[in-house]
């Protein structure tokens, strides 16, 4: 306060020296002392209201860096409340995965091979049930790019074995994939997936509307399960595919069985199926049969009991019969009802 009142006084000094000198003139001008404008008096009471308000001013300031100072102790007292919650929170988000995945182990048993890297984890699991064999794969993607679908050969219109996919790709596990059928162009035959194929967010071959209860399934960039029956491009797009197959028919979505036409409801037969559970863990399903002795297969009513009882919330059947096959780390790990691998136009594989 003390320097705020001298930098006034000194700021006003010439001022007051031009004040004081005039005031001696007055009498030769003939004017009146009280006709200044600007009086000593005056100047001075100016002066005390401008320190007042200096005054007033450094309270104000001083109430503003209280109130800042309370404020930035309650911000810190609030990230150090988040931050225990947050912790709390992950703790909490940790152990219930943990029980999740001891449910979903229960279910499927314990697994005959397990294989866990910085992009996936990967259980392998027998199936024995009265009536049919098959293996289950519990896929846990920490990269969702280690899940792919391969084209054989890298080539429309060619086909390769499960196992010739991998060692392409370089992927530990595999199974078939979309349905495919066979045609005769310029006296070569040709294999075409059926429906709609996607590698990469690009469609093989164009689209193809759906008809005959045939389905697109395939997963987003973030490995989220989507499937369904799509008349236009433009609503398939919309669900953000970035790899899928076609095959028929769905099994499951959000949770609930769907309809099984009629003409496939009861009979038995070799499948392939994915699906994902609640926690996004992508289930494999390969179930043999044809194979007297060892599995005679199962009918797609059966298979959706068996996927609600394992705890599956979306699921579709991919090709079955002799293309169906399970493969892990370059070995055929299922019985092919055709005895040996059969070519396929397209695998989906998991590349750790």
């Amino acid at each position: 306060m003390r320097k705020i009142s001298l930098l006034l006084l000194f700021l006003m000094a010439p001022l007051l020296g031009i004040i004081v000198g005039f005031n001696q003139q007055l009498p030769q001008l003939g004017i009146e002392q009280k006709q200044l404008i600007f009086s000593v008096d005056s100047l001075e009471e100016r002066t005390a209201n401008y320190q007042a308000e200096v005054s007033r001013l450094e309270n104000g300031i001083s109430f503003i860096n209280e109130i800042l100072a309370e404020q930035q102790r309650q911000y810190e007292e609030q990230q150090e409340l988040l931050q225990q919650l947050a912790q709390k929170s992950q703790s909490q988000k940790v152990k219930s995965e943990e029980i999740y995945e001891e449910r979903i182990l229960a279910k499927l048993g314990e697994p005959f091979e397990t294989v866990r890297n910085d992009r996936v984890e990967l259980k392998l699991f027998s199936i024995n049930e009265n009536g049919y064999r098959g293996y289950a794969a519990k896929v846990k993607l920490f990269d969702p790019r280690a899940m792919q679908v391969v084209l054989a050969k890298d080539t429309l219109g060619e086909t390769e074995t499960t196992s010739d996919a991998l060692e392409r790709s370089g992927a530990i596990f595999g199974v078939n994939g979309g349905g495919f059928f066979k045609v005769v162009k310029d006296g070569n035959q040709k294999a075409l997936p059926i429906g709609n194929t996607m590698i990469d967010g690009e469609l093989v071959g164009g689209f193809s509307p759906t008809h005959d209860d045939l389905f697109f399934s395939g997963w987003t960039k973030k490995a989220e399960l989507i499937g369904g029956m799509f008349k236009e491009e433009a609503d398939l797009i919309r669900n953000r595919p970035w790899q899928g197959v076609s095959f028929v028919p769905m099994l499951f979505q959000e949770g609930r069985p769907l309809p099984i036409p009629e003409k496939w409801q009861r009979e038995k037969h070799p499948r392939t199926v994915i699906g994902q559970y609640a926690n996004g863990d992508i289930l494999f399903l390969v179930i043999d049969g044809r194979r007297k002795g060892w599995s005679a297969g199962i009918s797609l009513e059966s298979l959706q009991l068996k996927l609600y009882d394992l705890g599956i919330i979306e699921a579709y059947n991919l090709d079955g019969g002799g293309s169906s096959t399970f493969v892990y780390n370059g070995k055929v790990i299922n019985r092919p009802s055709d005895g040996r691998e059969r070519p396929v136009t397209t695998n989906i594989v998991i590349v750790p």
